[in-house]
This record gives structure tokens, sequence and C-alpha cells, in this order.
């Protein structure tokens, strides 16, 4: 039966056919401007991305660390809205292989009304979504809005999540589980906690669904190992967007974004 490349669960399926891990980049729509994205969702494709994460500026990004906080406060300092969020998906995603994953919390889902926000997004080219402040108990709702939109709601388990939690996490999770390598934020850090490999393998056990790591990657060093773990997925946030959105310029910004994203696509 032949996949359907163009979901992240039929992506996921075809790189681990392949034998190949999945390099999934994350940036905030709008920084340092919407043009900007345009041409870095772009670059992300053309350097390998298999699936791309596109955050959603909010003004509280309670699982965001300085550096993505600052680059939501530079876009929504820039004039970028959820509509001009969803223009830049159905500009681009015609252009790109890789499906864009809309990362948002709730609260701008809620606002928008749930149903009207998943089919917006789908008719824009959206293939999946992550809502990092929403408990698993919540997810049902959006989910199910989500899911008759035709998306997939990626869900995340942390370290400190329990055995049991863990498992209903990963049997509720669209897409790819997403492992939280840290206890905290996101952010850029020196070395990988070697506990992550423990937490792959643990997944491993109670689910056959592809497993990403995300938080605190910023290197092809981290990726290869994360890799070496056995994990099906990198994901790298705010090493890519420091590079995008804290250069002098936002075409040297776009240089050194895609410069990095391929030495992390050619490390896994």
């Amino acid at each position: 039966m032949a996949v359907d490349t163009t979901s992240v669960s039929g992506r996921m399926a075809e790189l681990r056919e392949q034998k190949r891990g999945a390099f999934i980049p994350f940036i905030t729509a709008g920084d340092p401007d919407i043009e900007t994205t345009e041409q870095a969702l772009l670059a992300l494709d053309r350097a390998g991305a298999d699936i791309i994460e596109l955050g959603v500026p909010y003004s509280d990004p309670l699982a965001d660390g300085p550096t993505i906080q600052a680059a939501s406060t530079r876009a929504l300092a820039s004039g970028t809205t959820l509509k001009k969020v969803i223009d830049v998906v159905g500009k681009v995603s015609p252009h790109i292989t890789a499906p864009i994953v809309l990362f948002t919390y709730y609260n701008i889902i809620m606002r928008r009304g749930p149903e009207k926000f998943c089919q917006e997004i789908k008719a824009a080219g959206a293939a999946g979504l992550l809502v990092p402040d929403i408990p698993l108990e919540e997810t049902g709702p959006i989910r199910e809005v989500a899911t008759a939109a035709g998306l997939e709601l990626v869900l995340l388990t942390t370290p400190t999540t329990p055995q049991p939690r863990m498992e209903a996490i990963a049997k509720a999770s669209q897409g790819f589980v997403y492992l939280v390598s840290v206890t905290g934020v996101t952010g850029q850090r020196v070395s990988m906690e070697s506990r992550v490999e423990g937490l792959i393998e643990q997944l491993h056990q109670i689910t056959d669904k592809s497993v990403a790591v995300g938080f605190g990657v910023s290197g092809p060093e981290q990726a290869r190992q994360i890799m070496a773990w056995g994990s099906e997925g990198v994901i790298v946030g705010s090493a890519l967007v420091k590079a995008l959105g804290e250069a002098p310029s936002a075409k040297e910004g776009l240089e050194r974004m895609e410069a990095l994203a391929r030495s992390i696509r050619e490390a896994i």
C-alpha cells in the first residue's frame, strides 16, 4: 500500500522504510518578519527538512526558553498575526515536500474557535498540530476536531513523565512521539543528557511509533548522538531560530540558518 508522504505519520513511515532519521527543524513565524519566514521555509525544505515545525508567535510561551521567547517578541513587534501565519503556510506549502506542523498555544486556537482554526490551517496546507500547553487529559476535544479536519496531533512526553502516563501519551500521539530531552524549557545546550538514551529505549518498549527528540539540540554532534541512541528523529529549534533571527540582516540570517540546517541533516 502506498504511503501518504504528505502526512506526518506517512513521512515518518517512509523514512523508517529507508532507514533514515527525520530532521525536524522549528522556526518562529514572523521572525524577523513574515517575508523572511516564507524564504526560511523554502530554505529548510531545500536543506533536507523532513517535517517542519512552524511556531505561531505568542506573548506568553511557557514551554519556550529565552531564544524562542525573544523570537516571538520580535515577530509580534513586526506585526505578525495568526492570519499572516496561515497565509504564509498557504503560500509555501505547495512548493515544499516537508509536511508543516503548526506549533501553537491553546489560547490562540480557542480565540479562533477550534473547528475554524483546524479547518483553516488544513486548507492552507498544514499537516499537523502541536499544542504544548494542553495536558493529555484535555486533548480529546482538540484531537477530535483536528482529526476531522485531516490534521495529526503530536503529543509530548518528558523525562519526568511516569511510565503509565508515557504509555498513554504514546498511544494518543499522532505522527510521532515528541520526546522532550530535558526538564525545563527549550534552548541550546552543550551536551545531551545521557538519560535520553534510556527514555528512547523506554518509549520503544511501549510503542511502535517513531520517536523524535527535541529541546536542547544545537548542532550536528548532538543530532548524531541522539540518532546513535536509537531515536527516529531530531527536532532542532533554538539554534536555528537564533541563527535566523539574531543575524545582522535577514539575508545573513537565512544563510546562517540554512548552513546549520544542512550540517544537521548530513549528521543524521
